[in-house]
Order: structure tokens, then C-alpha cells, then sequence
């Protein structure tokens, strides 16, 4: 699911990649806003308090609310980034090191958080953002921008289009894509779901160790995805 891009992506990967992400994007949410009260997978409302404080003129304020704007925009950026650099050594693994760039941040997050809600629960605060948006680029690239994992909004947008169109649509085959996609964003949105409901349950067992689950999660994707590439690359060499 992380190294099928292009023509060569399916269905089914993009199916695989918006279940694990989106689960792991609804655990951050809750554990995120549990631990520091404030949104940690999108920037939506963080926009919103950012203009409100510059207009109170609190500035200081504003600052912070524009560095938690700032991070997102800076993971999805290196994102980006990392997958450039890495596209012109190793076409295979090019999506591995973003994934794996957030499991590590949500690692560190899940050991050293409780340090940083008691000194500068901020740092926890641009962390996560930086892993969602390392993650949203990751996944919006991927998948050519069908599947958004860290938020709902633009997600219920399209679902209510695709739903409505679904119900004047006449040929079978437009029918056959718009459930497809139907189904694709009910997936999104249930995992999201359950990662939250795991979130809220468990954060009050384990509290921010929660993200080194979610993190391990992660991991196993990518391992399992790495080790499919390997067996598959064996056979075709055996092949020849």
C-alpha cells in the first residue's frame, strides 16, 4: 500500500493505506487534544484563533497559532521533500521514510510528552501537527489526492456530492465509481472513528505511551508492505 503509485495503485491499496492512516489520525486527534486541548491533525480552527488573537492584538498569542499552522504546513512540505530526494535513488521505497519520519515523532511524543506537558506542552502540540501533515502529504501524494486521512470536513464535502450525484446517475459503470469512492470515504471516516473511540478509552490507562501504539501500527504497515516488495522481488528474479 506505500509502494503502489501511478498506474500500478489499485483500489484495494488506497483502501489499506486510508484504513491504517486514519486510524492512526483519529488516536492523535484524541490523544492529542486529551493531553494539550487543542487540535493536533488539521489547522482549520487554528486559522481561526490565529486572525481573532492578531485582531485582539495579542500578538504573542498569534504567534503561537501561526507556528501550529506553520508546522503542518512544514511536515507536509518535507514530505514532499523526502520524497523527491528519495524517488531518485530508490523508485520501491519512496514513500517508506516519511512513514517512518512520523512513527518516530509520535514515538517521541508517546516517551517524552508527559516531560513537555509540564514544561512546554506547545512542542507536543507542533510535533503532531508535523507528523499529520507529514502524513496528509504522504497520503495525498500517494493516492493522486483521493484519499485525506487527518481530517473530515473536505471529506463529508465529497461525500455528499458523490452521494447526491449517485442518485441521478443513469450508466453503470459512473454508478460503479461513485460507490467505489462512496466506500472509500466510509472507510476513512470509520476508522478515523474508531481510532478515537480507542484514543478516548485507553488514553486514561496509558495516557501519551496511546501514540507508540499508534506508532507501532505504523511500523507494521510499512514492514509488511517492505517484506511483500521483497518476496515479490525474489520471485521475479527466480523467474528469470
Amino acid at each position: 500500500m506505500f509502494r503502489h503509485h501511478g498506474k500500478y495503485r489499485t483500489y484495494k491499496h488506497n483502501l489499506s493505506i486510508a484504513s491504517l492512516l486514519s486510524f492512526v489520525a483519529g488516536v492523535v486527534n484524541v490523544v492529542g487534544f486529551l493531553a494539550v486541548q487543542k487540535l493536533t491533525t488539521n489547522v482549520t480552527g487554528h486559522f481561526a484563533y490565529f486572525v481573532d488573537e492578531v485582531f485582539k492584538l495579542n500578538f504573542l498569542n498569534g504567534v503561537v497559532y501561526f507556528l501550529y499552522i506553520f508546522f503542518f504546513f512544514l511536515g507536509a512540505f518535507i514530505s514532499s521533500l523526502l520524497v523527491e530526494i528519495v524517488y531518485k535513488k530508490s523508485e520501491k521505497y519512496v514513500y517508506i521514510i516519511p512513514a517512518l519520519a512520523e512513527a518516530f515523532i509520535l514515538i517521541y511524543i508517546g516517551f517524552f510528552g508527559e516531560f513537555h506537558i509540564s514544561t512546554s506542552p506547545d512542542v507536543i502540540v507542533y510535533s503532531l501537527l508535523f507528523a499529520m501533515g507529514l502524513q496528509n502529504s504522504l497520503v495525498t501524494s500517494i493516492s493522486n489526492a483521493t484519499v485525506r486521512t487527518t481530517h473530515l470536513t473536505g471529506l463529508f464535502t465529497d461525500l455528499g456530492i458523490e452521494i447526491a450525484q449517485l442518485l441521478f446517475s443513469k450508466f453503470k459503470k459512473q454508478k460503479y465509481k461513485l460507490v467505489s469512492s462512496i466506500k472509500l470515504r466510509f472507510t476513512i471516516i470509520a476508522f478515523f472513528f474508531f481510532g478515537g473511540i480507542f484514543g478516548g478509552i485507553f488514553y486514561s490507562k496509558i495516557g501519551l505511551n496511546l501514540l507508540i501504539v499508534a506508532a507501532v501500527l505504523l511500523i507494521i504497515g510499512v514492514f509488511f508492505d517492505s517484506l511483500k516488495l521483497f518476496i515479490l522481488g525474489n520471485k521475479s528474479a527466480n523467474n528469470v
